[in-house]
């Protein structure tokens, strides 16, 4: 699978995890490389824009992001 096309705008992919590098790196091979239509941020920029991905929200936590969708 092709890396996602939002890498380089993305927060996260771009070392918002900074201080910890493993998980950030465990995560990036998760989803950023691999499964990215599986990411929290990636389905909520798709669904509702860049404007409603929370700077906080990670790429594991897509019933949060199944959350900020419903509220939309």
């Amino acid at each position: 699978m092709p890396d996602c096309e939002l890498l380089s705008g993305c927060i996260f992919f771009n070392d918002q995890m900074a201080n910890m590098p493993s998980t950030s790196n465990v995560f990036k091979m998760m989803y950023c490389t691999d499964n990215f239509e599986a990411c929290a941020r990636y389905t909520v920029r798709k669904a509702a824009g860049k404007e409603a991905v929370p700077e906080d929200l990670f790429p594991n936590q897509i019933e949060r992001a199944r959350e900020i969708l419903d509220k939309r």
